[in-house]
């Protein structure tokens, strides 16, 4: 229980700025309006795309001898980063077909 303390005491910083970031975007995501979803998600795509790119990288690099933070941090943001370009990508094809003329 102390190396847990410790530990957040440690990064106390940096697990304030990850809090403060996920109640941000959960106000900022919540009012945004219909019309803008889409342009948002695109941008998310491409976003997730960057963080699959640097979570390969930081695997790549990262001491396999033992568990380190740097491989599971690397594992967890390719693994989400991908399961939400291709949630993006079907919910884009969902809605792209809305927009198709049906076949009589």
């Amino acid at each position: 229980m102390e190396q847990i303390l410790v530990y957040f005491y440690t990064y106390k910083e940096v697990i304030f700025v990850i809090a403060l970031s996920i109640f941000l975007g959960i106000e900022v995501i919540s009012h945004v309006p219909s019309v803008l979803h889409t342009p948002l998600m695109s941008g998310a795509n491409a976003i997730s795309g960057v963080i699959i790119i640097g979570g390969i990288i930081l695997v790549g690099h990262a001491d396999t001898s033992h568990i380190s933070t740097e491989l599971v941090l690397g594992v967890f943001a390719i693994i989400f980063a991908t399961l939400n370009v291709a949630g993006g990508f079907v919910v884009t094809d969902r809605m792209l077909e809305m927009f198709k003329k049906k076949k009589k």
